[in-house]
């Protein structure tokens, strides 16, 4: 963050209606994603809707309402959330009942949660590189003497349990979205078949199952003929996952993963695994 974005944000707190400060707090605090939206230019001295310093709190979920003093029309409110989905500060320049505006938005973007499932030899290394580059991490394996906090120091949330009904009970507790990045990384691949299948259907921003290509194939065409999943649910499927920077331990492969799901969170051009499996 640049200096001038710093103070910007400093004169924004120290000016800013206490209301609203308490909401921006409260949804931060929640992890919700959120941008605070300020007018900082109003061409215009004869507005009767807009001055220099009106603000609202836009959520990045269409089904929250905005609050504050500041109404945005249907255009600007989407430009705004176009900001918080490229988790980007951004100045825009908009135009809002025949008056030329500015608006600063500052962005607050829940971190995005990474989900391990397994608590093998990889998944210590993941969790790790996970929490150095921002996740939230959540590890899920059925067994305690894996999957407990001293191993995983640095996870948010160590599960042990059964896997199928974790991940059920995940998905009630809204932490299956279009944030959550999913690894499927057990110690046998049954496993992580039954957790594609529970999967494959939930919106959510990456899932990855390790094995080798034939193995990958093989569980496709396994899938495609017990559950009736057809094939072109498998196209968001990052599998074998991780990309190919030829990584051979557990923490080479570790890195290879969290470099692909970086790939996919800033839309990079390197390909993947999948990529070459589904050309094939």
């Amino acid at each position: 963050m640049g200096l001038k974005v710093v103070l910007l944000f400093i004169a924004l707190v120290l000016f800013m209606d206490s209301g609203l400060l308490s909401q921006l707090i409260q949804a931060v605090q929640s992890f919700e994603s959120v941008a605070l939206v300020t007018v900082t230019k109003v061409d215009s001295n004869e507005s009767a809707l807009f001055t220099q310093g009106q603000q609202c709190l836009v959520w990045l979920e269409p089904s929250r309402e905005n609050c504050g003093n500041l109404v945005l029309n249907e255009t600007a409110t989407g430009l705004v959330r176009s900001a918080i989905g490229a988790r980007r500060h951004q100045s825009l320049k908009i135009e809002a009942n025949g008056t030329a505006l500015e608006l600063f938005v500052e962005v607050h973007r829940k971190p995005p949660h990474l989900i391990i499932v397994g608590a093998g030899h990889i998944a210590v290394p993941l969790a790790e590189i996970g929490t150095l580059c921002g996740f939230s991490v959540t590890v899920l394996d059925d067994r305690p003497q894996y999957a407990n906090q001293r191993r995983f120091p640095h996870a948010d949330q160590v599960l042990a349990a059964e896997f199928l009904p974790a991940l059920r009970t995940l998905r009630d507790e809204n932490q299956l979205d279009q944030q959550t990045f999913v690894t499927l990384v057990t110690r046998g691949h049954q496993y992580d078949v039954e957790c594609l299948a529970e999967l494959i259907d939930d919106d959510l921003a990456y899932i990855g199952m390790i094995g080798s290509k034939r193995r990958i194939r093989a569980v496709f065409d396994l899938l495609r003929a017990e559950k009736g999943i057809e094939k072109s649910r498998f196209a968001n499927v990052y599998a074998p996952i991780g990309l190919n920077l030829g990584a051979q331990t557990p923490a080479e492969i570790a890195v290879s993963i969290v470099a692909e799901i970086i790939n996919v969170i800033h839309e990079g051009s390197v390909p993947s695994y999948r990529d070459e499996l589904q050309a094939n």
